[in-house]
């Protein structure tokens, strides 16, 4: 029997086919009458799920995880069973096979190695996606959100998107099994402030231009109507200096702030040459 063949009836009952008008994609049974998707598959519900008998059925969204792209659909899975999940992550050079049902079309299973682990990336949110693998299994249009299994069965992450021709990215198990474990608990994604931010070698050539002094913080560039830091008070052209007791210093260190805070947080901000103190409270991803 060959690696594909074993794969396919290892996984093949698990992975589904997802259709929602021209939109195509695929998927993975994470639970009973739970099944994984990219978000971004997703126009509104309800959406068509095609399992690998051929029989469909419609489905809700039961959660979504914005930050890391990933949405829990409600549907019917019957007997079938959910994904195994690898132990480990893989290594440079390591045999993958990328498995999908490009929209119920009917199951794809290509081999490849992985060219590249682990990788940092950011999220369409901005944040970033440590363990991140880059491999070269080809994949068809509309097999987003299918498994990456190792020669055994096992699920190394879901695949998301295409890089560098020839390579493709798939998100780690590790992160995709937290964001699945918050869901089905009924825990939808984290916070955020509601705004977008300037690097901080960028942020201090853009005071210098206007004749502002140099000073360590993050320029806000866009405030989000409605968002968080819009309700505070906090305004595009003021530089964030610290969240709570963080001095900010890098875009990583609001995530982590924004991460740990349990209510409202003290942000303090120069706007122009003066310095403020506002109260925040980080508020959920929005669409």
């Amino acid at each position: 029997m060959s690696q594909v063949t074993s794969i396919s009836e290892e996984v093949g009952a698990t992975v589904i086919g997802l259709r929602r008008g021209a939109r195509r994609g695929s998927g993975v049974v994470v639970a009973q009458d739970r099944v994984a998707v990219l978000r971004h598959s997703l126009a509104k519900t309800p959406v068509e799920v095609v399992f690998g008998d051929g029989h469909s059925a419609d489905a809700e969204i039961a959660g979504t995880d914005r930050r890391r792209g990933i949405a829990l659909l409600d549907v019917p899975t019957g007997e079938i069973p959910a994904v195994r999940w690898a132990d480990a992550a893989p290594g440079l050079g390591d045999v993958v096979f990328a498995v999908a049902n490009p929209g119920g079309s009917g199951l794809r299973v290509t081999e490849g190695r992985v060219s590249a682990a682990p990788l940092t990336i950011r999220s369409r949110h901005g944040r970033p996606v440590e363990g991140v693998i880059e491999h070269t299994a080809p994949l068809p249009r509309g097999a987003g959100g299918g498994p990456l299994v190792d020669a055994g069965g096992a699920v190394l992450g879901l695949n998301v998107m295409r890089s560098d021709p020839g390579f493709l990215l798939a998100w780690p198990a590790a992160v995709l099994r937290l964001a699945i474990e918050q869901l089905l608990g009924g825990r939808e994604e984290g916070s955020h402030l509601g705004v977008a931010l300037v690097p901080p070698r960028a942020s201090r050539r853009m005071r210098a231009a206007v004749g502002l002094p140099e000073h360590d913080g993050l320029l806000v560039r866009y405030v989000e109507q409605g968002g968080p830091a819009d309700a505070a008070g906090v305004r595009a052209g003021d530089l964030l200096v610290a969240l709570g007791e963080s001095p900010l210093t890098t875009i990583e260190d609001v995530f982590a702030a924004v991460d740990a805070a349990e209510g409202p947080l003290p942000v303090r901000l120069l706007r122009g040459a003066e310095e403020l103190v506002l109260s925040v409270t980080p508020g959920p991803v929005r669409s």
